[in-house]
């Protein structure tokens, strides 16, 4: 299996010495069946009085950072090392009840999937556009719908930056057929949700070891979804590259919605005009493999 070292700096510059609220960061990658974090170093300048961690109700690490001392400048350097599995997406892998849509998903999952069912923002037009991918008798094979969904969103619409906070509402996204790739990832969460498919928010990395893609840039924070497929479970799919399965993509949150997600938040005490500059730098490079047993401290 591949390992994936991720190197995340934020650095927040001020014109005079300020004081900082509490911070919260998302930036530790999940330890799923299909990623293991080896190695994890947090550093943060100016250190801070106190720095906890814990873990959310959907098994998301969270570190948050409380500061005493004043600064000019804030800086979060996260470096990861996750041993990471690349795993694809079979139709044969799906329970036999599940491989027409539409479906029920069993009772004793129904309860836990809810939350993942239920719109963030319904609208007509949003579902008569997730129903052009079924047949007119209203059903599909449940393989080809997702896959069908994931490419088409990266054929007909154009990924771009968008640096504005937020997310896109999704008429406004398929109005556009552009976003950013959280929009995008909205859209198709809400599409999924229409038609009863459980669908969930993921942000986290995204590597590239041949960047022939100029929509997509490798050794960046990213956003997709994992839709709930009885038999294999949550799977990933990328409406922005297309992708399905987890290839080249390190989970650090998987959330009902996006606001729940963010990398780092928190807040400062200062003058307006004190803030100067906020710089992210993001890097996730691929080393050798590992061997049997292979691994290394988590700190």
């Amino acid at each position: 299996m591949p390992i994936l070292t991720i190197r995340h700096v934020t650095t927040y510059h001020y014109r005079h010495p300020v004081s900082f609220g509490e911070h919260r960061m998302m930036l530790r990658p999940r330890d799923d069946d299909d990623q293991k974090v080896l190695e994890s170093e947090l550093a943060i300048t100016p250190e801070p009085s106190q720095l906890t961690w814990k873990q959310d109700i959907f098994g998301n690490h969270v570190a948050i950072a409380r500061f005493a001392e004043r600064a000019s400048e804030l800086r979060f350097a996260s470096t990861i090392r996750v041993d990471h599995a690349p795993a694809g997406f079979r139709a044969a892998d799906i329970e036999d009840f599940a491989r027409s849509h539409p479906f029920a998903y069993a009772a004793k999952d129904r309860p836990s999937l809810a939350r993942f069912i239920a719109p963030l923002s319904p609208h007509p037009k949003l579902d008569r556009w997730a129903a052009s991918f079924l047949r007119a008798d209203g059903c599909t094979d449940m393989r080809e719908l997702l896959v069908d969904m994931t490419q088409t969103i990266r054929r007909t619409f154009k990924h771009v930056a968008r640096h504005e906070k937020g997310i896109q509402d999704p008429i406004r996204t398929l109005e556009l057929a552009s976003g950013s790739c959280r929009d995008l990832a909205v859209l198709m969460i809400e599409a999924l949700r229409s038609l009863g498919i459980a669908a969930r928010f993921v942000s986290g990395y995204l590597h590239l070891a041949d960047d022939d893609d100029d929509r997509v840039t490798g050794g960046n924070t990213h956003a997709w979804i994992q839709a709930y497929v009885p038999g294999p479970g949550w799977v990933d799919f990328d409406p922005s590259s297309g992708m399905v399965g987890n290839q080249n993509l390190v989970r650090v949150a998987v959330v009902p919605e996006p606001r729940e997600a963010i990398p780092l938040q928190g807040s400062w005490i200062g003058a307006a005009s004190d803030h100067l500059a906020m710089k992210v730098a993001v890097k996730v490079t691929a080393a050798a493999e590992a061997g049997p047993g292979g691994g290394a401290r988590v700190r």
